[in-house]
């Protein structure tokens, strides 16, 4: 049987690494086509596959689409894993666009004009950042909810439009797999005033590094050995590790520091210095279905606190002493208090938007000036979420029990009206999901996408999407994307609209 041929963008990125270390094992099956930057500061990580036979590297850059033309004419299955993430992605909005969407446009294209549409399998790493803030009451989800990108959230803008094309690629195979964040040795090592956006109450469903390398060893594998169901193709599904790696913020930081010795959290951190809201996450209704395709789970929470642990080496055992002695816990927990208190007064830093007054940032991260002064200063008097069991299942206004060869015009049209808008078509053939459609959203935006892209997707007007964080007016006029916005946002008086300084048009 003829070796299926991988390309792999992102080989020395978190998740791309870890998947490369897994394709290796099975160079019996697989030619690995890896696309590498010269200029990549982590490139010495590729150094131990150059001499391996069934590895190629090409040294080249996806926002150069001669390198990219070049790498998919070889290639069976892309695996496209690069990205430009946060929160490297928040100090240059622009880079974030042309790596993420720009990249993901490059192979499309190329794929295209090889007139390899019908033939290559592209599978697309989406984010957990698409949809954004998800506390609770809402921080139950799933595929389908509405699009809704964090307020400053550039990589999540990108990889909003970035999804898009591929949905609407009219690509025979393709598939978008929304990752999660991603646990273990890089996550621990994290130092950015993003920590301080990731709310108390904010819930995440992680994966692990490895598991992540996993998942798409075994997409490929089972595709190898003709395994893998046609139904997996040509659909939109969360990464989440399952039960095991839910946890909340808060409930994280009481694991990591009660680890080292520190019980009260209060020696560590204030209330104050964490958005209430603006983040992304949440707790998955449909992350089991992509394990009953790959079956990839294996790590839990612990391996995260395991890998936070060995990153603070002699740190870890020297606060473990220090915390036994009286008094010893303030001490140390004093010491990490002004570390961390430092970051959040660095730019992008929630105590720098409080302290200069920025009032976008404090409107986006707490509501108002008012509402962060409400917030307590110590942590045994702040309220805390007590049902984080309690399931709200968003309405994706239409009848989703019907099978979907059965879905007509009738059922786009409803949903249409749930978030304010109308289809403009006037016919379609029943079941078709592929084919774009006409619609008009409620501010006369008149626009094309396919019933996959707003049923499935949780997309919806690109020109919405593209101008500004116009999320207050929407939920006022759309019940669908109110769903999302009215329980995090009750008692607010106005709503700010945010334009965006970046879109997918620039590049």
């Amino acid at each position: 049987m003829r070796k299926t041929r991988i390309l792999l963008t992102g080989a020395t990125g978190t998740m791309g690494y870890s998947v490369l270390k897994e394709l290796v094992n099975e160079l019996d099956k697989f030619e690995l086509i890896l696309l590498v930057r010269d200029t990549d500061n982590k490139k010495e990580l590729i150094q131990p596959y150059k001499k391996l036979s069934g590895v190629t590297i090409y040294w080249g850059d996806l926002t150069n689409y001669k390198d990219v033309f070049e790498c998919v004419r070889h290639a069976d299955i892309i695996l496209h894993v690069a990205a430009f993430v946060s929160p490297a992605a928040d100090y240059y909005p622009l880079l974030a666009m042309k790596t993420n969407y720009g990249s993901t446009k490059n192979i499309l294209t190329a794929i295209r004009e090889q007139g390899r549409m019908e033939k290559v399998k592209l599978v697309y790493i989406g984010t957990v950042a698409e949809t954004g803030d998800r506390i609770p009451p809402i921080h139950w989800g799933r595929v389908g909810d509405p699009i809704k990108p964090s307020i400053f959230d550039y990589y999540a803008v990108s990889k909003v439009a970035a999804e898009r094309i591929v949905i609407e690629s009219g690509l025979t195979y393709w598939v978008s797999l929304r990752q999660t964040g991603i646990m273990g040795p890089a996550m621990s090592k994290i130092n950015d005033p993003i920590l301080f956006h990731n709310g108390l109450d904010n819930v995440l469903e992680y994966v692990s590094d490895r598991d992540s390398g996993r998942l798409l060893r075994n997409l490929c594998s089972l595709d190898y050995e003709e395994e893998l169901s046609p139904e997996f193709w040509n659909h939109i599904y969360n990464i989440g590790g399952g039960e095991s790696c839910r946890v909340d913020t808060y409930s994280m930081f009481e694991d990591i520091f009660g680890a080292i010795g520190i019980k009260d959290l209060d020696y560590v951190i204030s209330p104050r210095w964490f958005a209430t809201k603006n983040f992304h996450g949440q707790y998955y209704l449909d992350s089991d279905k992509l394990e009953e395709f790959l079956h990839f789970r294996q790590d839990s929470m612990q391996y995260f606190y395991e890998e936070y642990i060995k990153n603070l080496g002699v740190t870890a055992s020297l606060s473990k002493v220090i915390c036994k002695i009286p008094g010893g816990q303030k001490i140390m927990g004093s010491i990490l208090k002004k570390v961390f208190l430092k970051m959040a007064r660095t730019e992008h830093g929630t105590v720098h938007f409080v302290e200069n007054n920025m009032e976008n940032q404090i409107s986006a991260y707490w509501g108002s000036k008012d509402k962060w002064k409400q917030l307590p200063t110590s942590i045994h008097d702040l309220e805390r979420p007590k049902d984080w069991n309690r399931v709200i299942v968003l309405d994706h206004g239409y009848e989703e029990e019907k099978p979907e060869n059965k879905l007509d015009l009738s059922d786009i049209k409803e949903a249409a009206v749930f978030r304010g808008g109308k289809v403009n078509s006037i016919s379609m053939q029943v079941g078709d999901l592929r084919t774009p459609l006409t619609l008009t959203c409620a501010f006369g935006h008149t626009f094309e996408a396919s019933p996959r892209l707003i049923l499935e997707g949780g997309h919806w007007c690109p020109v919405c999407e593209r101008e500004s964080w116009n999320y207050g007016r929407r939920a006022k006029i759309d019940p669908f994307f109110a769903q999302v916005w009215d329980p995090l946002h009750e008692g607010e008086a106005s709503f700010m609209e945010y334009k965006k300084e970046v879109n997918e048009l620039m590049v």
